[in-house]
């Protein structure tokens, strides 16, 4: 059960990623006051919960009605997140765990960033997503294992709404370097678990054989 939950911890951290949600967030909400960055804050975070929630819960039955199997799971989101770790270590920025340009540009035009685009992409994006429903599916149905992971998700989520809050005292301490360097390491841990998801849905397919 500690194992889960420490994978599941690892793997949330880098595709969440609270210091990077945290660093848009002190930019959109430098004009803001204190309570309107509160509001902004607990809306995003209650609706990037019930996304993640959604995916954790249903997303392993859905992708079984469209007649996906677990090891196709397991490549397809292996590959997602190998892509999301390459980025992270390189900090490259394509959209997957960060807002893409167009994206930014929007936001800063809109008086209601709550839910686009801090509650999704930043927080609830595909890397989160694609993540949680691995994570669960990776439980084979152990309820105890089940509740490791939503318990870790909402561990992440409450992490991320305390770098929110955060914010602009995290920025002054860790600085523009500080946080690409957390990056980078989870972005290279990342990568390792995300091989081993490849792995693991490679031998579940049985393409190696007996």
């Amino acid at each position: 059960m500690l194992d889960t939950a420490i994978l599941a911890f690892t793997t949330l951290f880098a595709t969440i990623g609270p210091l990077d949600v945290a660093a848009m967030f002190a930019v959109l909400t430098a004009k803001d006051t204190a309570k309107a960055r509160l509001r902004t804050a607990l809306r995003s975070t209650l609706v990037a919960t019930i996304v993640l929630l959604l995916f954790a819960l249903l997303g392993e039955v859905i992708l079984r009605s469209l007649g996906i199997s677990l090891a196709a799971l397991r490549i397809g989101g292996g590959i997602l997140l190998l892509l999301i770790g390459i980025e992270m270590a390189f900090a490259i920025s394509s959209g997957a765990t960060s807002t893409t340009e167009e994206e930014t540009q929007e936001a800063a035009t809109r008086q209601d960033i709550a839910v686009f685009p801090l509650a999704t992409p930043l927080i609830a994006g595909p890397g989160a997503m694609g993540a949680i429903i691995l994570l669960m599916a990776g439980t084979d149905g152990v309820f105890l294992l089940q509740i490791a992971v939503i318990a870790t998700l909402l561990l992440m989520l409450l992490l991320t709404l305390a770098s929110m809050l955060l914010a602009t005292h995290i920025y002054r301490v860790l600085g523009v370097t500080g946080m690409h360097v957390i990056s980078r390491v989870m972005g290279v841990l990342l990568s390792a678990l995300a091989v081993q998801f490849i792995l693991d849905g490679i031998e579940q397919s049985g393409l190696l054989g007996n």
